[in-house]
C-alpha cells in the first residue's frame, strides 16, 4: 500500500472517499488532509476532486466524470432536452439540471456548481436515437411541448426516415406506455399510407 502521505492521484478525477482506502487506513482523514492541503477539492456526496489544472486555471470535471464516481460505475444515461431538442421534433426545452437516467439512485443532488436529476428508468445500451424519441414522448410536457404538436413532426420525421420505424417500434413496445405506442403506430401508418 503506498504511504498517506504522498498518496498518486490523478489530475481531473473525481474520486469517492472510499477509493482513498487503497492510500490509508482512515480514508475520511485522509481526505480532510488533503482537502486542507489543496490536494483535493469537496464537491458533495463523498466526492472530491483532485483539480487538474489548465491554461485558464482548474479544469472542472466533466458531467460524465461526476455521475460516473457518483454512481460508482453503475451504468447511467444522460436525456433530456439536450438530446430532445436535437431531434428535431419541436422541442426547445431548458433545464437548469441534468436528467440522468440509471439503476441506482433517484433525487435531485447538487455537485460542485451542478445540479443533477437522477431517476431510476431502464434504458438500453447502446442507446438508439428512436429510444430517445420515446423519451421525448413520455416526457412531453416536461419537454414544454404537446403531443398533438409532436405527432406531425413525426409523421414528418419518418416520412424523411430520419428515424427507423421497425427500430422505433421496438423501442415503443419495450420502454413507452400504450398511449405513446399508440402515437408511434398512428405516426407510422400515417407514412405508410401516403407512400
Amino acid at each position: 500500500m503506498p504511504a498517506a502521505h504522498h498518496p498518486t492521484l490523478e489530475p481531473g478525477r473525481v474520486y469517492r472517499t472510499k477509493e482513498l482506502a487503497r492510500w490509508g487506513a482512515n480514508p475520511s482523514r485522509l481526505a480532510h488532509r488533503l482537502v486542507a492541503e489543496g490536494a483535493l477539492e469537496p464537491l458533495a456526496h463523498g466526492l472530491f476532486l483532485h483539480p487538474r489544472h489548465g491554461r485558464f486555471g482548474a479544469v472542472p470535471p466533466t458531467d460524465e466524470a461526476l455521475i460516473r464516481a457518483f454512481l460508482e460505475g453503475s451504468p447511467f444515461l444522460f436525456t433530456g432536452p439536450e438530446q430532445w431538442n436535437a431531434l428535431g421534433l419541436g422541442a426547445t426545452a431548458v433545464f437548469t439540471a441534468r436528467l440522468v437516467y440509471n439503476l441506482k439512485r433517484s433525487g435531485e443532488f447538487a455537485m460542485g456548481s451542478r445540479r443533477f436529476v437522477l431517476r431510476r428508468i431502464p434504458f438500453p445500451q447502446p442507446t438508439p436515437p428512436e429510444w430517445f424519441v420515446v423519451d421525448l414522448l413520455e416526457h412531453h410536457e416536461m419537454a414544454g411541448v404537446s403531443l398533438d404538436a409532436l405527432a406531425p413532426a413525426l409523421t414528418r420525421a419518418l416520412a424523411a426516415r430520419r428515424f427507423d420505424k421497425d427500430i422505433l417500434r421496438q423501442m415503443a413496445q419495450a420502454y413507452g406506455t400504450r398511449r405513446i405506442c399508440q402515437a408511434f403506430e398512428e405516426a407510422i401508418a400515417n407514412v405508410e399510407s401516403v407512400s
